[in-house]
């Protein structure tokens, strides 16, 4: 499938998207962002590189991911056809691969041999050692000590494919300070390393970058839908940083599609229950890892705690190419809870056969609650971005498996 260069999602000339955006860093590492920023800047205005990007995704992740009509999930739910676009198919099972494959060009363009990520659901933190792995490069993967416990089986695949995995213990131990630390290396160690940054936040140029490269994802989809004669509605996408909500609707952003990004509602509303910055009205405007955005913050600016059943949304700033799209009416932000997120992935499971990560169960969730109440003329697209796989322990705590428990104390005990 030939797929044409995206027209970027670029910021101004200081890197904001509205009032959200920027370069807030320290001056050490300011020559490393601008070399960056020429770089990418000549990427996004080559076709020969985009051409290369494809490619490399077409023989290396197996792309393009296909488009799947869930019609049992359909019937059930009455309403509006339900499509899923499979990012779940990709190599590694995320649409993260999209994302590290391209700044894995663009390191090599800016010769480093080493790179460094942040990852939660740890699906970036496999990509990025995947792709390390092929271009070999050196790689350390920074991740909160919770989400190691919480998905151990990406940690095991990483260090199995010579990245460092180093857990983070401060704060929360979750995704935002895995960010943190991760910044702090690429301090220390600006000559050789590249920050594979995972999601569309941080200084400018990470967040156009990274919406860039996840673009793949919504103009195949475009493309797809045209050539099996669909016309859809509305788009849901789950949102934590922002990427694959991000990918997914820019094949989309300039029709009359809906656009709906859903973030964790987890469980309650309290501060510390759940990660909505938007959804819920309870985020506010601050800056902190580089850059500014909707944050969730207390009346000091003091980042609270998150908490979401998926590692990779229990982050608790939201991309400011997001939170900008929202303000101009573009992208509708929701939330789903826990309850609905694994009950959707328990529906998904049983009536078509697919096991959704738990992030993008949270897009499922949402279109389950709605997609009943329209025409059954109308078909919406849920990004499926990740597979379950990696949330078997999670999972399996919820539904209390006796027998999963079981195998797992056999296990300890024969080691």
């Amino acid at each position: 499938m030939i797929i044409s260069r995206p027209k970027s999602l670029l910021p101004d000339n200081k890197g904001f998207y509205g009032q959200y955006g920027g370069r807030y860093v320290p001056e050490i590492i300011y020559p490393n962002i601008l070399e960056l920023d020429k770089v990418f800047q000549a990427c996004i205005g080559s076709d020969d590189f985009w051409q290369e990007y494809v490619a490399l995704l077409q023989e290396y992740s197996g792309r393009p991911t296909p488009i799947t009509y869930c019609q049992r999930l359909t019937e059930k739910l009455g309403g509006a056809k339900v499509y899923l676009k499979r990012e779940d198919l990709n190599h590694s099972g995320a649409h993260k691969m999209n994302n590290v494959l391209g700044q894995g060009l663009i390191a090599k363009k800016l010769g480093k041999t080493r790179v460094i990520a942040e990852t939660g659901a740890g699906q970036h933190g496999v990509a990025t050692a995947i792709m390390a792995a092929k271009f070999g490069f050196d790689a350390t993967i920074y991740m909160g000590a919770e989400d190691v416990e919480r998905q151990r089986p990406n940690v095991f695949w990483m260090e199995r494919m010579g990245a460092k995995v180093i857990p983070v213990d401060t704060g929360s131990r979750t995704l935002k300070d895995a960010i943190n630390e991760a910044m702090k290396d690429w301090s220390t160690n600006l000559d050789n390393t590249h920050y594979v940054l995972g999601t569309a936040c941080g200084p400018h140029p990470f967040p156009a970058m990274v919406a860039f490269f996840q673009s793949i994802i919504g103009l195949e989809a475009s493309k797809q839908l045209n050539q099996l004669s669909i016309n859809i509605s509305k788009v849901y996408a789950c949102v934590g940083g922002g990427s694959n909500a991000l990918g997914s609707f820019q094949g989309f952003l300039d029709t009359d599609v809906e656009l709906v990004a859903v973030e964790a509602g987890g469980k309650g509303t309290m501060p510390g229950e759940h990660a909505s910055r938007m959804a819920g009205g309870q985020g506010s405007v601050g800056i902190a890892q580089g850059y500014k955005t909707i944050f969730l913050q207390d009346e000091h600016g003091q980042m609270l705690d998150t908490h979401s059943v998926s590692a990779g949304l229990d982050y608790v700033g939201i991309s400011p190419i997001i939170a900008d799209l929202v303000d101009r009416n573009l992208v509708r932000i929701e939330r789903a809870s826990d309850y609905e997120v694994i009950s959707s992935a328990e529906m998904l499971m049983k009536l078509e056969g697919i096991i959704p990560a738990l992030e993008s169960s949270h897009a499922v969730a949402c279109a389950v609650r709605e997609v009943g109440a329209m025409s059954p003329d109308e078909s919406v697209l849920v990004n499926l971005s990740g597979r379950g796989d990696k949330d078997i322990f999670t999972f399996a705590d919820i539904w209390d498996d006796e027998e999963w428990d079981k195998f797992i104390w056999q296990k300890a005990e024969r080691s």
